[in-house]
């Protein structure tokens, strides 16, 4: 039988952190060293399309079996690891709860009541966790707690412990990938103050996760369906070349660094129909960023957005930081996990423009130490 969930804020047992996506498994091993970290592993291994479809695991016995070949061929011993779910297939609030509550009181109101008034789905399908934040006086002068509620349905939670149970592997982390990545840039969201707000643009294979961040917790995410292969797709298909799971293609392209009517003007887009098709999604990804910030902005007093952070195999394009910066006026900055985290790692096999998709399991690798 299979061991059930029990928490996405759970301690580990000392492991190794595991990504799975859509077109790749991420694999690292850190250990403590001094004031740092030192990386012990870092693998990734192509996943074989059909394994994993929109963000869900769709053949367990083949995602099992991918795991257990790329931990032998990498000489990895593991019992327990960490992994994370997609942001998409999960629910993150913040909700305000009385101060009085003792533990099992607030435990009992967070997953038996107030859950169920966000959740999309009953109850009873969902896994549910939560972490306290900190404590605050509402308008009307109580006292109340921050609460951060998490969750997930239940089939996918399971789908996933099923899945590295078969793999002969245990869950000691289960969470958000968000989480992960906040995790391993925590260092540089500490200099923003509590009313100001950094936004993390993690552009993953097949959609990009917004999440605007204030004092290192989520308060706001979005999904939208534009990630890398979207963006190869136009590449090729602009190009006339077959379409391919491969973005070797995409991280080569450079973004043009003037603004996208200073390009337009110049002729670059008429005489490069690839790029051009790649500027047309960037722009109306760009939008939709737009369109997030002033949804939350709206609703929110005396704050404003700091910094936009740009993650995922397709936050490193060259050049993408400044097209974001000019198009939303707003700086912009692609993380380099590897850097940030003063990691040692053979340059040429982990080049700058792959590192930004990095940042979610080095941020798992980080909760195991």
């Amino acid at each position: 039988m299979v061991k059930g969930f029990s928490s996405f804020f759970g301690k580990s047992n000392k492991g190794i952190g595991i990504e799975l996506a859509p077109e790749r498994l991420n694999i690292v091993q850190l250990r403590k060293q001094r004031q740092g970290l030192k990386l012990e592993s870092l693998t990734t291994v192509p996943v074989p399309e059909g394994l994993i479809t929109d963000g869900q695991i769709s053949d367990p016995p083949g995602v099992a079996q991918l795991i257990q070949q790329s931990l032998a061929a990498n000489k990895i011993k593991a019992s327990r690891v960490a992994t994370c779910i997609p942001g998409r297939d999960s629910l993150v609030r913040i909700i305000p709860v009385p101060a009085e509550l003792d533990d099992q009181e607030l435990r009992d109101m967070v997953l038996n009541h107030e859950a169920a008034l966000y959740l999309p789905y009953p109850r009873e399908e969902a896994d549910v966790d939560y972490q306290k934040l900190g404590y605050f006086v509402d308008e009307d002068g109580i006292e109340k707690i921050q609460v951060l509620l998490v969750a997930t349905r239940k089939e996918v939670t399971d789908t996933y412990i099923n899945t590295f149970q078969e793999a002969g592997l245990a869950i000691d982390i289960l969470e958000i990938n968000s989480f992960a990545l906040i995790r391993t840039i925590r260092d540089q969201l500490r200099v923003f103050g509590p009313q100001e707000a950094a936004v993390l643009v993690d552009i993953e294979f097949d959609n990009t996760e917004i999440a605007i961040i204030i004092n290192g917790v989520p308060q706001f995410s979005r999904t939208v369906p534009i990630g890398a292969y979207q963006l190869q797709t136009a590449l090729s298909r602009a190009m006339n070349l077959p379409p391919s799971r491969d973005i070797d293609m995409l991280q080569g392209m450079t973004i043009p660094s003037t603004s996208v009517d200073s390009v337009g003007k110049s002729g670059l887009l008429s005489n490069n129909p690839g790029m051009s098709a790649m500027l047309r999604l960037l722009g109306e990804l760009a939008d939709e960023l737009r369109r997030s910030i002033d949804f939350y902005l709206n609703q929110s007093e005396n704050l404003e957005v700091s910094q936009i952070f740009l993650a995922g195999p397709g936050g490193g394009l060259e050049q993408l930081d400044e097209f974001f910066s000019q198009r939303l006026s707003l700086p912009t900055n692609q993380i380099d996990p590897i850097s940030s985290l003063s990691l040692e790692v053979d340059m040429e096999k982990y080049p700058l423009v792959q590192r930004a998709g990095l940042g979610i399991v080095l941020g798992l690798g980080m909760r195991e130490v």
